[in-house]
């Protein structure tokens, strides 16, 4: 087995007297797609956040390929190769579809504002956005205001700004929240065609068990911010305890 390129390590928060997430340790494998999920109120998101910057916690360590980003605000822990998209869209509304991606590629490559070139100058950027939006079918889109898109789309552009940005881990959470029955399959493609990128790790927070069954390897399954379960889809989900503890009844009844 190789080295884990991401590792939580005793991860806690607690708010005063409640505890959101207790000592969570849980190693992740490049290549592998791993779904956390949960009843509402589990910890799912607290997890996340903890990972990916936004909240500091009370105990623990979070480890990039071996690193120690614990101390990392959000902004450094993207640049040292943690992608996150949010259960909300964020974008930059008044800005166009390629002028996201464009800054997103700025990020990555650091590049700070040339006040003697005009972004069409830096022709490998722009020829790099328009190949993000080819895969992620927003081509047609490239001059919108990202504000003026339908969720759907805007969804598709979230995954795309990810992409720019090439991390090394992807944590998606709820990426189908809002969307349509028809939109739905556009972001699971997405993903798909992320997976097949066996260099990347994906953390996927969902509640739909049936899209959990169809892309996950691996489920983890968090209970008062506890990790309750971990392994292999099926024997996770077919377990007693978690169909009627973790996931609730609609998942013993799909499972029947």
């Amino acid at each position: 087995m190789t080295s884990p390129s991401l590792e939580t390590r005793d991860l806690t928060i607690r708010f005063g007297g409640h505890v959101a997430v207790n000592a969570v340790s849980c190693a992740y494998q490049a290549g592998t797609l791993t779904a956390i999920v949960g009843p509402n109120g589990a910890g799912k998101t607290t997890y996340f956040n903890l990972i990916s910057g936004q909240l500091k916690p009370s105990a623990g360590s979070v480890l990039l390929d071996g690193r120690d980003i614990s101390a990392l605000p959000a902004s450094a822990r993207c640049h040292a190769g943690l992608g996150r998209a949010f259960q909300l869209t964020s974008l930059f509304p008044g800005l166009t579809v390629m002028e996201n991606v464009r800054l997103a590629l700025q990020s990555r490559k650091r590049l700070g504002l040339d006040l003697w070139h005009v972004w069409s100058d830096h022709k490998d950027l722009v020829a790099r956005a328009d190949a993000v939006l080819e895969s992620v079918a927003l081509a047609g889109r490239r001059d919108t205001v990202a504000a003026l898109l339908p969720h759907g789309d805007q969804r598709k552009l979230e995954v795309g700004l990810l992409m720019a940005l090439d991390p090394v881990v992807y944590m998606f959470d709820e990426p189908t929240a809002g969307m349509s029955v028809d939109e739905v399959p556009v972001i699971l493609d997405l993903i798909r065609m992320l997976k097949k990128d066996r260099s990347k790790t994906i953390l996927l927070v969902e509640h739909k068990m049936d899209v959990v069954r169809e892309l996950a390897d691996r489920i983890i399954v968090l209970h008062n911010g506890t990790l309750m379960a971990d392994g292999e889809p099926e024997a996770v989900i077919a377990s007693p305890v978690v169909q009627q503890a973790y996931l609730g009844m609609a998942a013993v009844e799909e499972a029947a």
